[in-house]
Parts: structure tokens; sequence; C-alpha cells
């Protein structure tokens, strides 16, 4: 299995719930590849793939698993048990 070496995080403008996680990853350093779905039709179409057919953002995805809409703590726990060595020490 290939190390996770990033967070690919799905995002628009105007989100203050991508805000707050942004800000949340930039704070711990957490190395993070941003997409804007308004921008980039397949990010959209990722999103809406594995949010019921919506939009919804912030999504993001560690390795082959994603998230939709998480709280900084609960992605915190994906890290922790998928990407430990993406989390400051």
């Amino acid at each position: 299995m290939d190390q996770i070496t990033e967070v690919v995080f799905f995002w628009r403008p105007g989100c203050p719930f991508c805000w707050r996680l942004e800000q949340a990853l930039a704070q711990a350093n957490v190395p993070m590849t941003k997409r804007n779905i308004w921008d980039d039709p397949d990010a959209a179409a990722f999103v809406r793939s594995v949010a019921n057919g919506n939009e919804t953002v912030p999504t993001v995805t560690v390795g082959d698993q994603w998230l939709v809409n998480p709280s900084p703590r609960e992605l915190a726990k994906v890290l922790e048990a998928s990407a430990p060595h993406l989390l400051p020490q």
C-alpha cells in the first residue's frame, strides 16, 4: 500500500465550513491539495459521487477514504488512524 502524502480538500468560495476546516489543517501543517468544485468539473463530480448527488463541501479524502463535511476532530481521527505521519508530532 502506498503511503498517504496529503489530504485532498474539496471546497468552494464563500463556504464558512470550508474555511474553518482549512484553517485547522493549515494550523496543523497538514499537507493538502485544494480543489475548487466551482472551477473543477471533475472535482464537483467526485463530490456528488460521495455526497448523495449533492455538492456538499468541505469534502476531504485521505487515501481511499472520504469524509463529507467533517469536523476538524473527525478528520483528525481519520488522520491518526490512516496517516499519522501527516500530523504534527
